[in-house]
């Protein structure tokens, strides 16, 4: 794992950098795709883990979570609006837009249902986060910020890579993934103006420049 930042790692992916997961105060945020189980499990191996909470019920997040909860024995927790989506067979897929990219690989990274034990709102404490409810990505994304260092993991809201190429760009997520493209902006803007130091993405790498996000943020138009 790579620490990020006090009780902040950020587990090692393949390729690198394309489906972050977190391990935040002894709660693992997001799973990424099914095919990621091995690879989770064997890195979380003596760690202490006491939930599971999604960013977002999309299947590069939520692949591994069965697994994971049934592994170690912990809860899944998700916001009310993904909640059912993330519990219910197919439900994941019947909420993405419809595009061809998604139709051809969600199947694929989808991982099993498994029941959402609490459903997170504003505020809510989560690892030493406080829970920001950031929608338009998916009808439920949240977001998690600790005020004291600045530290912010905003799942998809906006990525740190192209999608295409592998290269670390700031970029909004691509709009056949995203169920209200202008809600995201949003969004975005929302957590540019918490001036975060740190950045954790649920793609690409994490970003120390609080000035450039900012002018990223103020770039969208809504």
């Amino acid at each position: 794992m790579i620490r990020l930042a006090d009780d902040l790692e950020l587990l090692r992916g393949f390729p690198p950098y394309a489906f972050n997961v977190y391990l935040m105060g002894g709660v693992l945020v997001d799973a990424g795709p099914r095919q990621a189980v091995r690879r989770i499990l064997r890195q979380l191996q003596g760690r202490t883990i006491h939930a599971h909470a999604l960013t977002h019920a999309h299947p590069d997040h939520q692949g591994a979570s069965r697994a994971v909860c049934e592994t170690f024995g912990v809860p899944l927790w998700c916001s009310e609006a993904d909640a059912e989506a993330a519990e219910t067979e197919g439900l994941i897929m019947a909420r993405m837009p419809p595009h061809w990219l998604s139709r051809a690989v969600g199947p694929y990274w989808t991982g099993p249902p498994y029941p959402v034990a609490r459903r997170l709102r504003e505020g809510d404490e989560v690892g030493g986060f406080r829970v920001i409810e950031t929608p338009g990505h998916t009808a439920g994304h949240i977001s998690f910020w600790r005020e004291s260092d600045r530290t912010l993991v905003l799942g998809d809201v906006v990525s740190n890579i192209h999608i295409y190429t592998g290269l670390p760009m700031l970029r909004e997520p691509e709009r056949f993934f995203s169920l209200d493209p202008m809600e995201n902006r949003r969004s975005a803007k929302r957590l540019a103006e918490l001036e975060p130091r740190l950045i954790a993405f649920g793609h690409g790498p994490p970003l120390r420049n609080p000035r450039k996000f900012a002018a990223f943020a103020a770039r969208l138009s809504v």
